[in-house]
């Protein structure tokens, strides 16, 4: 027995056959036929959840639907932009599953959809949507792998998939092929494998975080790059192709296995978002050569801390407003320049616990600022002040035992 049709889908073959009867009726008709027939699939293949009213307005003897249908924004008789759901927070939204259809709509330049519980596949066939602009398919369940056939699209912007639960590799060509994409977010999936050796694409905006992604970073990224993450993965190695990107505003690799030096151009004012903690890095906290021509500002956060990070504490980060140095092998006196930074206020927080150092040289009669979040201990000193400002993570220990600190101060046992 065939399967029955649709509403929607009988509405529109009525629709057809009205035209067929009275061809003045058509001119009336304000959508192209094609994208109408489209729009009849991309209906039967999704539904509002209980409470929605989205698909309300879809209503296909409409003599109008680029005015009346919600969601659609058409040009010339072609639908342009589609929206599927609203996108409010306290809306029930949208389900089922995306129609290959879509790719019927052969004029589009957005296509939204926005957080719902919408599953199945990406349709490789939207990878014939030559005009395509902007793709959101963001918070929803859609499953499978991302579809190599969206390398295909030559004036792609803006390409959102994240927030689902999409498995396998990404596609080399969308780092490659893409000439036009600036902004790929691709964060909290289920994408493994490695990131290609080159990017080549001109890219802003790249989130991958929040996957089980392995491998190096590529050892060519794009100068023009300001915000990367690739944090909550499984990559490893040095931290090469980053001292180029002299554009970089927001970095964050923390949570992975990246192991070696920090290399000294990421620490500078520029980039006042900095998070590389709990890797493997190693070496000291370097200083820039040439010194930066200014100084960190309202809003700089830089996060070291739990990794290998030995020697002394060099000033470089000392105007920053949250600096997360603990949970290292940081050792000796903390230079001046953060402790003026800390009563002028710069600073408001600043925690160093878990290291080596043995002083923090405070300016007798100053008072604190009340808003300073401080945390010395566990180091090779007893400190005085600042407790308040510690997490509980940080324990009970006011300093570390003597033994360690001589063996890991001086290179030798205690006698």
């Amino acid at each position: 027995m065939a399967k029955p049709q649709s509403h929607a889908l009988f509405l529109f073959l009525l629709l057809l056959l009205g035209n067929a009867c009275h061809p003045s009726h058509q001119n009336q008709n304000k959508i192209s036929l094609n994208d109408l027939a489209a729009l009849a699939a991309i209906k039967d293949s999704l539904t509002d959840i209980p409470g929605s009213n989205f698909f309300s307005t879809w209503d296909f003897t409409s003599p109008d639907p680029c005015s009346t249908f919600s969601g659609i924004t058409c040009s010339l008789n072609r639908v342009t932009i589609l929206t599927l759901g609203t996108g409010l927070s306290n809306t029930p939204r949208l389900a089922g599953f995306l129609s290959p259809s879509l790719s019927n709509l052969t004029e589009l330049t957005q296509l939204i959809l926005y957080p719902g519980i919408v599953t199945g596949p990406i349709p490789p066939q939207l990878g014939r949507l030559s005009n395509l602009r902007v793709l959101s398919l963001t918070n929803n369940r859609l499953k499978g792998p991302i579809p190599s056939s969206l390398s295909s699209l030559p004036n792609l912007h803006t390409l959102d998939l994240s927030y689902n639960q999409l498995t396998g590799s990404i596609p080399a060509g969308l780092f490659t092929e893409l000439a036009q994409l600036k902004v790929m977010i691709l964060a909290s999936n289920q994408l493994s494998g490695e990131l290609p050796r080159m990017v080549s694409a001109e890219i802003l905006h790249l989130d991958l975080k929040d996957n089980k992604l392995t491998g190096t970073l590529p050892l060519r990224l794009p100068s023009t790059i300001r915000y990367l993450s690739a944090s909550k993965n499984m990559m490893g190695g040095p931290l090469n192709g980053l001292q180029s990107l002299s554009e970089l505003e927001f970095l964050d690799l923390s949570m992975n296995q990246f192991s070696g030096p920090i290399p000294s151009s990421l620490l500078r004012p520029t980039l006042s978002s900095l998070f590389l903690q709990r890797n493997n890095l190693s070496g000291g906290v370097p200083s820039p050569s040439p010194p930066p021509s200014s100084m960190y500002g309202e809003g700089s956060i830089v996060d070291l801390s739990h990794n290998f990070l030995t020697g002394e504490l060099s000033p470089v980060l000392a105007a920053v407003e949250t600096l997360f140095l603990n949970n290292n092998h940081l050792m000796g006196r903390v230079p001046e320049e953060y402790v003026k930074s800390v009563y002028g206020g710069s600073t408001k927080t600043l925690y160093l616990q878990h290291n080596y150092i043995t002083g923090f040289p405070l300016e007798a009669g100053l008072a604190l600022p009340d808003t300073l979040s401080l945390c010395l201990t566990y180091n090779c000193m007893v400190p005085s002040v600042g407790l308040m400002g510690c997490p509980a993570s940080a324990g009970g220990q006011l300093s570390r035992p003597r033994s360690q600190c001589v063996v890991f101060n001086h290179g030798r046992p205690i006698p």
